[in-house]
């Protein structure tokens, strides 16, 4: 069975979301962000957004299929370029980061000595961790990990998304998918970094 989503986090992911869209000029409509977010009805994604207008963190102008806006007093950060990744291969991670394929703008509340990269999803594996293939991924970079934690880590000159956990002392890669198997690993695991934010795109444009 797929754990359940921490009551309140899907809201604030939907919130995220829409900030973002709007700091870019391009307010969703509800079912762009049903879509986004793979619900089972335009009322799910409705919802939500109407919880959000009555929090105060969104602003609904009627009639209007992209009328949600921000309210005045949220302020949007300043955002900072992070580098994505298309593909981590063999070798150091910084020589990857030196030839990104784009950027991705976070914002620049996160405290200044943090260090983020961005990796784009392929596969179904975290699936139940609400990670699709298509999505981005902002992930700061460590090399030590809590269990429980979802990481990023190299496994044979791939960096693979997967869920850290100890099982009799030993670090192990799990999917969020039953159809997929653990990844244990035979030799030293190298941690790249812990996943901080997912991003999902309606579009293909997701880079500068």
């Amino acid at each position: 069975m797929a754990p359940k989503t921490p009551k309140g986090q899907t809201r604030r992911q939907v919130f995220r979301f829409m900030r973002d869209r709007i700091a870019e000029g391009l307010p969703p409509t509800v079912r762009e962000v049903q879509e986004a977010f793979a619900f089972k009805s335009v009322q799910t994604a409705r919802e939500h957004l109407e919880n959000l207008v009555r929090e105060g963190k969104l602003v609904k102008q009627g009639g209007i299929s992209r009328g949600y806006s921000l309210p005045e007093e949220i302020e949007l950060m300043p955002q900072m370029p992070v580098p994505l990744l298309g593909s981590v291969q063999a070798g150091q991670l910084t020589e990857a980061i030196e030839d990104p394929a784009g950027y991705i703008g976070v914002q620049q509340s996160r405290r200044p000595q943090e260090e983020l990269f961005a990796l784009k999803v392929r596969g179904y594996s975290m699936m139940n961790a609400g990670i699709l293939p298509g999505d981005i991924v902002i992930v700061r970079r460590q090399e030590t990990a809590n269990a429980g934690d979802i990481v990023v880590a190299m496994v044979d000159g791939d960096a693979t998304v997967k869920r850290f956990k100890l099982v009799k002392g030993r670090p192990e890669l799990h999917p969020e998918n039953d159809e997929f198997e653990p990844i244990i690993p035979n030799g030293d695991l190298s941690l790249l970094g812990r996943v901080i934010e997912v991003r999902r795109y309606l579009d293909t444009m997701v880079v500068s």
